[in-house]
């Protein structure tokens, strides 16, 4: 297996255990909303844990920082394409060996070994890996934006429950306040009272008053400890919906630098090899003036035929020319912006590749 199959392997490994986790972590947020419901506060509040939380974070850390070494890695191949394209124009030192005994015989190997030169497979097979690793990508995000939803989704219903109990919170609280003075002047009537009769009555109302009172305090205590265990699930929840946020904004980073280093990798492989038909070309219109006087009628013909079609060539190269250099600068620019967003995100991994600071 390839490095690169390798860590691609580790990867998906990598993303597939960061949804799982991902996954479990809304899960204990939906089972708590269930819980609340039901009226377990208690059991509820166990299901949320800062740990959990971090322990996410962590892992999606790595990964990211998998990833984003894949995509460097990438960077470095397609960096050493202008590498391969000079080498490919340039005589090898067997082809200039030859061409001490016969120049032709150098030239056409040369020409051989441009014509067979597998320059396409190696662009598709890095843009091949661009796409793997994109996809891989865009599948973190796309589950990324379905447990953002459904957290959403938790947290709205637990806003208008929140809201309703401490409405309801706030109207115990109302009552409890209008019995006080009820009770203070039942107390005061009690205490002035000297009929046994009507003593009796005023104790059994004032009795009535605090088991209501206390029913109440109850109530709100209860009513109390929900508000606080909803207000501490809704920042649990928010801390997560931003979670969610920020990672699904590393994926577009990761995925926009790929893209456009995608159209960047093309536009260099369409430039080189003009490069190199153009360097062809002009070897052949060499060899064809060498010949000059030695030609004859019919080779003069062919001549003038070529160069006809090759000026046509020419105009219409130099046509598409400045389309073509706008296009390209546009690229670059893009690539650019992509490379910033990339570095900002992933300062340590590109210190770390550019330095070969590895397991340091």
């Amino acid at each position: 297996m390839s490095d690169f199959a390798a860590q691609i392997e580790k990867s998906q490994r990598d993303v597939a255990e960061a949804q799982a986790r991902m996954a479990e972590l809304t899960g204990r947020i939906e089972t708590a909303r269930e819980k609340m419901a039901a009226g377990d506060a208690k059991a509820a509040s166990i299901d949320i844990e800062n740990a959990t939380l971090e322990d996410v974070h962590k892992h999606t850390e790595v990964m990211n920082a998998n990833i984003a070494e894949l995509i460097m890695g990438l960077d470095d191949v397609t960096a050493g394409f202008s590498k391969d394209f000079s080498e490919m124009r340039s005589k090898t030192g067997w082809e200039s060996f030859v061409g001490i005994f016969s120049k032709g015989r150098s030239e056409a190997m040369r020409q051989e070994r441009m014509r067979t030169a597998s320059i396409d497979d190696k662009l598709q097979d890095l843009i091949a890996k661009s796409d793997v690793i994109t996809r891989l990508l865009q599948s973190q995000l796309d589950e990324l934006n379905r447990q953002k939803a459904r957290v959403e989704a938790n947290l709205v219903e637990t806003l208008d429950e929140r809201e309703f109990t401490v409405g309801a919170l706030e109207g115990v609280r109302a009552e409890i306040a209008a019995l006080d003075p009820k009770i203070i002047e039942l107390e005061n009537k009690i205490a002035v009272t000297t009929d046994a009769a009507a003593r009796t009555k005023l104790e059994t109302e004032l009795a009535a008053l605090n088991t209501r009172h206390n029913e109440m305090v109850q109530d709100e205590q209860v009513k109390l400890a929900k508000s606080q265990t909803l207000e501490r699930y809704i920042e649990k929840g928010k801390t997560w919906v931003d979670s969610l946020q920020n990672q699904a904004a590393t994926q577009m980073v990761l995925i926009n630098k790929l893209q456009t280093d995608t159209r960047q990798r093309v536009v260099l492989y369409d430039a080189l090899t003009k490069s190199l038909k153009t360097a062809q070309q002009q070897d052949v219109a060499h060899r064809i003036n060498e010949i000059g006087v030695k030609t004859d009628q019919e080779a003069q013909s062919a001549m003038a035929a070529i160069g006809a079609a090759t000026n046509e060539k020419m105009a219409d190269m130099m046509e598409r020319h400045e389309d073509h250099m706008v296009f390209a600068r546009q690229v670059l620019e893009a690539k650019a912006k992509a490379d910033e967003r990339f570095a900002r995100r992933f300062a340590e991994i590109v210190e770390k590749h550019d330095k070969n600071a590895y397991g340091g």
